[in-house]
């Protein structure tokens, strides 16, 4: 770095999935940030299939936590049920400074790393944007609805933001994040366990007795939801049923690719926070109690 020019922020990026490669091939295109990957195999490139061209980068990798000291921001793009397996790292990159970015599905991001991150900061983060790993190194986006992210409209909110100004995502600042979560919540607890269990993409959303068990789903946890304090609207089981359609058929969800793959499911941070949620506020959840079992079952499948 030259005398005087203003020092580069510091980003790490833990999870180099469908959706952690496409916010690190984002970031380092801008060529503003130094990006780091903490991978389990090196790779020597990232690629980023997107709307508005290929993008190429080179970010720098790290393949073990020793190897790791404290930056500016960690963007924590594992599924929830691996964050306890990535520890190391997070001991390692958060500092006093650290803010972490938690683009993770489910709610309650916070509690749930508190005893992770020391002082770092965590900013919860909602993604909305369809991702697909296509390599270990080769990732698509599909844009899904208005937006690819969204934050709380405070200073971690908005400095999240700054670093992503100028690149093709539209992030929303909300100052209702609690109902946004839920909203994204809902979405998923439909979207994943229908696609994970007939193991079919998005099309299969366009059949009718289809639509009609998405309708029981979304009745329960939206009863949930608002219970929780969520402000959602009298018509948001047709607003998610809506955005739910609005998706491109070939489009997956990340517990059926990872039900394709025989990996573990991503079962308690969705379905499950529906029902155990429910459970707190006394609401009844017998169809989302059901599909858990299933997921449960699939899932410890793939583990045994």
């Amino acid at each position: 770095m030259t005398a005087g020019a203003p020092r580069r922020p510091t980003i790490a990026v833990i999870g180099l999935g469908a959706i952690g490669g496409v916010v690190a091939g984002t970031l380092a295109a801008l060529e503003r940030h130094d990006v780091t990957v903490c991978v389990r195999s090196p790779i020597e490139r990232l690629v980023v299939e997107r709307p508005q061209g290929l993008v190429e980068v080179q970010p720098r990798v790290l393949t073990r936590p020793e190897e790791a000291a404290p930056v500016d921001w960690v963007l924590l793009v594992t599924k929830v049920h691996q964050t306890a397996s990535v520890a190391p790292w997070l001991a390692r990159l958060c500092g006093p400074g650290t803010r972490i970015a938690a683009m993770q599905n489910g709610i309650g991001h916070e509690a749930h790393l508190a005893p992770l991150v020391g002082p770092a900061t965590v900013v919860p983060t909602i993604v909305y944007y369809n991702g697909e790993r296509l390599a270990p190194d080769r990732v698509r986006i599909r844009p899904a609805g208005g937006y690819e992210l969204a934050v709380r409209d405070d200073a971690g909110g908005r400095a999240f933001a700054e670093l992503l100004d100028g690149s093709p995502m539209r992030i929303l600042r909300s100052a209702d994040f609690a109902t946004l979560a839920w909203r994204k919540l809902l979405l998923n607890a439909v979207a994943n366990p229908v696609t994970a269990l007939t193991q079919q993409r998005q099309a299969v959303f366009r059949r009718p007795d289809i639509q009609v068990l998405c309708r029981s789903i979304l009745g329960e946890a939206v009863a949930v939801g608002l219970a929780d304090g969520a402000q959602l609207a009298p018509d948001e089981v047709e607003r998610i049923m809506a955005a739910l359609l609005s998706y491109p058929p070939e489009a997956g969800t990340s517990m059926y690719f990872d039900r394709l793959a025989g990996r573990a499911l991503e079962v308690d941070a969705l379905t499950g926070a529906v029902v155990a949620c429910g459970e707190r506020h006394g609401v009844p959840t017998p169809v989302n109690t059901a599909l858990l079992t299933l997921l449960r079952a699939v899932s410890d499948a793939a583990t045994g």
